[in-house]
């Protein structure tokens, strides 16, 4: 039953849980955590770690997604950013760099609004995802459910392996003043390329995604505190222990429904150090989208600053512009250690398996049936 409380006369609201909220409660069995196996498959494309980058240009350049793809996870360029409108993107990134020193608090975010006022160019996506591909990791790509229909064909020609339609809330079909409606089902069937959608925080919106024949459904809208402000300017707001154990929930109850399609649930959003990602798993999620935690990677494009796609919106920016981790450590460290660091900032998917070996768990489907306890 729905944990529901009376907020004011004749209106209820439902009880949910964020990942702070919520402990990992161990088992009667422990195991070597050399025996514990963190990866994950999505279509035909398998992973060595259950990592998905949050599709920013602070963290995402070609480079690093070669990268992080060579150290097993995915990394999504954003097809609408900055490496899709400026031939010199070095350039863009020190004008960012060098607005940290105005005391202006808007100044960087009226910059990278500037920067996005350049239009899209096909060609520079093509080049910029064409180096992705040459490394012979997988290809992703970001764009935006309004204009998927227009750059998903550029996508695909320059080699986009995994086409990924984000936005800060998604639906199965967007209504657009301009132009006609994208029906995610009829768009995704039209596609020979698994295609990851979201965000969504509830239970029948990732039911609803699921049916549109999405591979993927992303759960949350990439929250950090601190950066993303959708919260403060939207008034929506999503409680990730529960948003994802919801879709979860939708996850069983779809494949059921269809006698055994499988649909991913990937967190994103409210994970700053690595205790998070475990409580994530265990809530349901098969992989995590990270973005500020990676901010701290020395290969990051940004130089430590961190933003969301949302920052640049032309008219209402939901994410500020904001330095990261006063520290800076290789990709690799971050990712697997070793760690100096006692808030589980780095090492961040050695502590995932360390979490799963002292449960007694073995892989990550195993793991999603953890016990887990409210905090009093």
């Amino acid at each position: 039953m729905r944990d529901l409380v009376e907020i004011g006369m004749g209106r209820t609201a439902r009880r949910a849980y964020d990942l702070d909220d919520v402990e990992i409660v161990p088992s009667r069995r422990t195991r070597s955590s050399a025996v514990v196996s963190t990866a994950w498959q999505i279509d035909a494309y398998r992973f060595d770690l259950p990592l998905v980058t949050h599709p920013t240009d602070a963290i995402v350049s070609p480079a690093t997604a070669i990268e992080i793809g060579k150290l097993g996870g995915l990394g999504v360029l954003n097809a609408e950013g900055l490496w899709a409108r400026h031939a010199n993107v070095e350039q863009a990134m020190a004008r960012l760099i060098d607005t940290v020193k105005d005391e202006d608090p808007t100044a960087l975010v009226r910059v990278l609004q500037e920067l996005h006022s350049a239009p899209v160019q096909p060609e520079l996506l093509a080049e910029a995802l064409g180096k992705v591909r040459e490394s012979g990791v997988t290809v992703a790509a970001r764009v935006s459910p309004q204009r998927a229909a227009e750059l998903t064909p550029h996508l695909i020609a320059a080699g986009v392996e995994i086409l990924v339609v984000q936005g800060t809330i998604i639906s199965a079909e967007h209504v657009s003043g301009d132009a006609d409606p994208l029906d995610l089902k009829e768009f995704i069937g039209g596609l020979d390329v698994p295609v990851i959608a979201g965000g969504t925080a509830d239970y029948r919106t990732a039911m609803h995604l699921m049916r549109t024949g999405a591979a993927g459904v992303i759960v949350g809208h990439g929250y950090t505190p601190g950066i993303t402000s959708t919260d403060r300017v939207l008034g929506i707001g999503v409680p990730m222990a529960t948003a994802i154990i919801d879709a979860a929930a939708a996850r069983r109850d779809y494949l059921d429904e269809t006698g055994g399609r499988y649909v991913h649930v990937l967190a994103d959003g409210g994970m700053t150090a690595s205790g998070d990602i475990a409580k994530a798993i265990a809530c349901g999620a098969d992989a995590v989208m990270l973005g500020a935690p990676l901010a701290a990677a020395a290969e990051a494009p940004g130089n430590g600053l961190y933003w969301t796609a949302a920052a640049a919106h032309p008219s209402l920016p939901r994410s500020r512009v904001a330095a990261g981790p006063d520290y800076e450590v290789d990709l690799r460290t971050l990712l697997y250690g070793p760690s100096s660091d006692a808030e589980g900032a780095i090492n961040l998917f050695g502590a995932l398996r360390r979490a799963m070996a002292k449960t007694g768990y073995s892989d990550l489907k195993e793991f999603q049936r953890v016990g887990l306890t409210v905090r009093g």
